[in-house]
């Protein structure tokens, strides 16, 4: 029988600055995670990893990651995806910066 497939978003991270992004659904690169496409077919989903991996020049590590429906856009199921919407690890870089006034 047949997994279920589980709807996903397509996440990387940026080449110069470090940073993770998702791929929205014109083909653009968010810091925002609830931006992303949110994918809930694989057929669709494996498309979507081979363009951002065409996108070398700008990201990399790009992969799926599982996601879920919110009110506000795809959301995270696993610790992994929520701690990288956070930014880095240390207060003075990034999105931490920002919210961390």
């Amino acid at each position: 029988m047949p997994r279920t497939f589980t709807p996903k978003v397509v996440t990387a991270n940026r080449l110069l600055e470090g940073d993770a992004v998702w791929l929205t659904a014109n083909g653009h690169w968010s810091p925002r995670m609830d931006d992303a496409e949110l994918i809930t077919d694989a057929g669709t989903a494996e498309l979507r990893l081979l363009d951002a991996e065409t996108q070398a020049h700008l990201v990399v590590g790009a992969y799926l990651a599982d996601a879920r429906p919110d009110a506000a856009g795809p959301a995270p199921t696993h610790f992994r995806e929520s701690f990288r919407t956070r930014g880095p690890s240390n207060y003075a870089h990034g999105k931490q910066e920002r919210d961390h006034v």
